[in-house]
């Protein structure tokens, strides 16, 4: 089958996910991205999910489109952009009948995808096993291994530990600190130092855990449990205008799943 005729199902559409959507967006290949109705995207300026709240939504110079018909999906296509679906079920694999479906949820466990639903199936992260739920599984912890296709067996297991980024890890990671409604004070790619007021969750304020750029902040008005993730912050103020693309870590596991399919999936 031609690239250009190969449908692709891309369940997610985080900021890893449109990674992934956006490079076989650019390769030719007919992508269409399944959201939950109300994502809780930390990095909403570098992930199609914003599109489920705005309607619309460019990354990187591609554009995703909220739909909810089968026309509007081939009406997207033909545009070139992407189409994003509320289905947090899958419920539109089955409409489309796609030749590879991507589980990019980054659940960390699997959230109902299995090797039937197509004949290839990827998942990203720990959660799949290769071989079995689905047909290859590509790793997503940062370091040597980033990226790889695995085809038999399972990803390195969630360790809890955020990736190393300029000598920070957990500390670089924000959770709520009461349960209650996200109320921003700051935006995406403002310059913060450790103790600055972010945000508020209800009445309780949410405080800079490091200096850095705010690198991801949950939607406002977004209702958050205890110990949720609600904010991100790079310390590499050299990185400030990457708030808005497609990071190194999402480029990388692209990468094997472009190659993914065209070993596996009856490219032409």
């Amino acid at each position: 089958m031609k690239i250009k005729d190969t449908v692709v199902v891309v369940r997610g559409a985080g900021d890893l996910a449109t990674g992934t959507i956006h490079m076989l967006h650019m390769c030719g290949f007919k992508v269409a991205a399944l959201e939950i109705e109300r994502p809780t995207v930390i990095r909403r300026y570098a992930a199609f999910a914003e599109a489920m709240f705005s309607g619309e939504t460019a990354v990187e110079n591609v554009v995703a489109k909220k739909v909810e018909t089968l026309e509007d999906i081939r009406t997207c296509w033909q545009l070139k952009m992407v189409p994003l679906l509320s289905d947090a079920d899958g419920e539109w694999i089955r409409k489309l009948q796609p030749q590879v479906v991507v589980d990019a949820i980054l659940a960390k466990k699997n959230m109902g995808t299995y090797k039937d639903m197509a004949p290839l199936v990827i998942g990203l992260g720990p959660g799949f096993t290769a071989g079995s739920d689905v047909d290859a599984v590509i790793e997503t912890k940062r370091g040597h291994a980033l990226g790889r296709i695995i085809t038999k067996g399972m990803a390195i297991a969630n360790t809890g530990v955020p990736g190393n980024i300029g000598g920070f890890t957990k500390e670089r990671v924000i959770h709520a600190p009461a349960a209650g409604m996200m109320k921003n004070v700051c935006h995406i790619s403002d310059i913060v130092t450790k103790g600055d007021v972010i945000a508020y969750v209800g009445d309780t304020p949410v405080e800079a855990t490091i200096d850095g750029v705010l690198r991801g902040l949950l939607r406002d008005g977004i209702e958050v449990p205890e110990g949720f993730k609600i904010a991100d912050i790079d310390p590499r103020l050299s990185e400030q205008g990457n708030c808005f693309t497609i990071s190194d870590k999402a480029r990388t596991i692209a990468g094997g799943v472009l190659q993914t399919i065209l070993m596996k999936g009856g490219i032409d």
